[in-house]
């Protein structure tokens, strides 16, 4: 019975090549591109799953409160992990920092600089299971002059994972380590990633380990089995108050600490947190996505079967009276929409291994398809059968329940009710087009918006160079000097965060206040305001001119004056201190103007600049007219003073990029999807006027014989066939106005909802189904009418 229903159906296939082509393309780039989304989500909710104990691991957050402003953050200092591990005995069993780095490695006569380097407690590969191809996970890092690679990098360096073992490398220029294991590669489900492990003992002196307030690492915990989260968590503001309510005190903060289970953290996104983080709402637009497009095959398979119910009426009619059951043509029909799906699923195949490359550069790390594991062949037998069943049941039940005398006598009609439910299935095929293109060109629009707004400062030709080794941060006053003689740089500021960086918000005493006041907080030196082309509109800039600037004044954007009450010339001569870095009180010199120095997501915050020295990264302003030199000048001042590391620097307008990632990764995802959307309509459509200018063909070889032009024939074909899309039209842009409203709801500034935007979708999409039916029907209009008319 099954082999003649698959004989049958490969029949039926063949014959009916036009349909079947339509239906095979529909469904495979539906299954193709659920196929990508089942990879991406199985990617992103198995993220830290494959650790051992992972369900009694946390991730420690500290929380803090300052005069009403909160906030979380995932940093902590160097004493927290041993107090923890004492003060919560036989709860806590173990607590491991992690310090992210970036170090000079040097071995085998080869250099790099590596940018992804963690500085572990010797349990880290005893608490995460990161599996190790040579040495003991117990073991590997005990010795504090010991190093752990990964893979690849030992392969870099040594060529293979044997050569590496037991050789010594120099970590910045002098300090040896020796290469002690060798651990796989980090899989991309990992939200803590890493090329070089090192031990955290190397930094037992830095201030991040001996002092309370100073943060810069991560602190993970491993809970007995017996150990309740709830209970230890209702004792951490005891915790907290024991070894930091001095300090909180002093400087009017307020602090608390939580526990983050580890499966949760991928998706908890903390600003400043360097780990990768994923996003929920680019995980449920994939999902849509894949969703509507499968949908959108779906309809037309169905769409395209029951308009072929007269041709296969008096098939069936016969079946019926040669004595076969209905449940069996049921089947029969289902038979071949599987068939149809599974061929679909190979050509899908080979449609993602085509696509892969494009995917895995946009999701920005690599997906692998492994074809030996089970999950990948049970998601495509689901497909098959859920794609199939679903396809084919309405064919399957409309089609056999065909009068067999009506059948055979050809008299059987499609009635007005089945050709409503077809046009409504077009409604919805339409409808979610026009909405992923709404949803394209508002994402467009507003990334444009975004990029082109003034913000304020001056982002052109500014280079931006990292102080992130010894050698520059001991010499940059040096550099600084240099470059400015250099005579192809206008000007140099050294300063603690670029806009578009890290600003850290710190609590200030400030005259007529009785609270302390909250405030974001630039440490920069006296070029800042000419390096970023800042506007002075009250006061003065500071000036070498003013010696006691350097400790005794501030500038304040428009903002901060404001929330304190002051215009811009009220608040000059006004007193500030910070509670946390200043002993005396600074006064302010002068006020700039608003800039974005944050994301554009966000509500212009105050902003207090101090030249207090913290100095994290060196904006370089080219003059005009030759950037490649100002460039080279840059790097060969730069080997001067680091020679031993390379010269890294990226222009201070790409901070775009990296600010709207999500956001221009949503925009990608919309065009081609959303042009994957509206292909598959329009080839359901192309599918549907095919069919009416068959069944018309000598209706219209009539018309044209009694006069009709092309153009009447034309319209006369493609009218009913574009009506549902007008429908679809006037249902989508609402709901398309809706959701993008929401979306930009997430940004502080934003474009407008302009009219013409929903009128350009509209017209975007009647025009490309006007094209796709008149295609065919201008065909049908120039066919010589005595072809139709012969057989009369």
């Amino acid at each position: 019975m099954i082999r003649f229903f698959s004989k049958l159906a490969w029949r039926n296939l063949m014959k009916d090549k036009l349909f079947s082509l339509i239906n095979i393309l529909g469904l495979s780039i539906g299954i193709a591109v659920c196929m990508m989304i089942f990879l991406f989500i199985s990617n992103e909710f198995s993220v830290d799953r494959f650790h051992k104990n992972g369900d009694r691991i946390y991730r420690v957050m500290r929380g803090f409160n300052a005069n009403g402003k909160q906030g979380r953050v995932s940093y902590l200092s160097g004493p927290y992990a041993p107090a923890l591990l004492n003060d919560f005995k036989g709860e806590i069993l173990k607590a491991v920092r992690v310090n992210p780095n970036d170090d000079l490695l040097k071995g085998n006569n080869k250099s790099f600089h590596e940018m992804h380097v963690v500085n572990v407690d010797s349990d880290f590969f005893s608490l995460f299971s990161f599996p190790l191809l040579r040495g003991n996970a117990a073991t590997v890092l005990k010795d504090p002059n010991e190093v752990v690679l990964t893979e690849t990098t030992a392969k870099k360096y040594f060529g293979s994972i044997d050569n590496a073992m037991g050789k010594t490398m120099l970590m910045d220029k002098t300090q040896p380590l020796k290469v002690s294991g060798i651990a796989r590669d980090v899989p991309s489900n990992s939200h803590i990633t890493f090329d070089v492990v090192t031990p955290l003992q190397l930094y037992t002196k830095s201030p991040m380990m001996t002092q309370w307030i100073n943060n810069g690492l991560y602190t993970y915990v491993l809970l007995d089995k017996n150990a309740s989260v709830q209970h230890i968590e209702r004792r951490l503001p005891q915790f907290m108050n024991k070894y930091l309510g001095d300090v909180a005190r002093k400087y009017g903060f307020k602090f608390s600490l939580s526990l983050t289970p580890l499966k949760d953290v991928y998706f908890d996104n903390v600003n400043f947190d360097g780990v990768k983080h994923g996003d929920k709402t680019v995980v449920y637009i994939f999902i849509s996505i894949a969703a509507f497009i499968l949908l959108i095959a779906c309809i037309n398979f169905m769409n395209l079967s029951t308009i072929r119910a007269v041709d296969r009426s008096k098939e069936v009619g016969l079946r019926k009276v040669l004595g076969a059951l209905r449940e069996n043509l049921i089947w029969q029909f289902i038979g071949e929409s599987i068939l149809i799906t599974a061929i679909s699923c190979v050509v899908a195949v080979g449609l993602l291994l085509l696509a892969m490359p494009w995917y895995n550069q946009l999701l920005g790390y690599t997906l692998t398809v492994s074809w030996q594991s089970w999950p990948i062949y049970l998601f495509l037998g689901g497909i098959i059968l859920v794609v199939g069943i679903l396809a084919g049941s309405y064919p399957a039940f409309f089609l056999s329940a065909f009068s067999p005398i009506q059948a055979l006598k050809g008299k059987l009609k499609l009635g007005k009710g089945g050709a409503f439910f077809r046009q409504g299935l077009v409604v919805v095929q339409f409808s979610i087009s026009i909405l992923l293109i709404v949803g394209t060109l508002i994402i467009t629009r507003q990334m444009s918006y975004v990029k082109n707004k003034q913000l304020g400062y001056d982002q052109s030709q500014t280079l931006l160079v990292r102080i992130d080794n010894n050698d520059i941060y001991n010499h940059m006053q040096a550099y600084k000097t240099d470059l400015q003689n250099s005579g192809v740089v206008a000007s140099v500021s050294l300063m603690s965060g670029e806009p578009g960086g890290f600003f850290d918000q710190q609590l200030f005493n400030v005259e007529g206040q009785n609270d302390k006041w909250v405030s974001r907080t630039e440490y920069a030196d006296f070029q800042y305001v000419k390096t970023l082309g800042l506007k002075i509109i009250a006061g003065r800039d500071f000036s070498p001119e003013f010696p006691s600037d350097s400790m005794q004044s501030v500038l304040l954007n428009r903002t901060a004056a404001a929330k304190l009450g002051w215009s811009p010339d009220q608040a000059v001569g006004k007193w500030i201190q910070n509670t946390f870095r200043d002993s005396l009180r600074r006064h302010v010199a002068g006020v700039v103007e608003d800039f974005n120095f944050l994301s554009l997501k966000q509500n212009m915050e105050p902003l207090v600049i101090s030249p207090s020295v913290d100095r994290r990264v060196i904006a370089i302003k080219l003059r005009a007219g030759n950037l490649q030199a100002g460039i080279g000048a840059t790097k060969d001042e730069y080997m001067k003073q680091a020679g031993a590391y390379p010269f890294e620097y990226r222009f201070l307008d790409q901070q775009f990029n990296d600010l709207y990632q999500t956001d221009l990764r949503q925009q990608t995802i919309l065009t081609v999807f959303a042009g994957l959307a509206i292909f598959v309509a329009c080839l359901g459509l192309f599918g549907l006027a095919s069919f009416a200018a068959t069944k018309r063909f000598k209706e219209i070889g009539v018309r044209k014989v009694l006069g009709s032009s092309v153009r009447g024939i034309v319209l006369l074909l493609s009218r009913d066939l574009l009506k549902p899309v007008l429908i679809a039209t006037l249902i989508a842009l609402p709901l398309g106005y809706y959701a993008m409203d929401k979306w930009l709801q997430g940004f502080a500034y934003k474009t407008t909802l302009s009219w013409w935007i929903f009128a350009l979708a509209a017209l975007l999409t009647f025009t490309i189904a006007l094209i796709t039916v008149s295609i065919k029907a201008v065909n049908a209009a120039l066919a010589n009418p005595v072809k139709s008319l012969r057989a009369e």
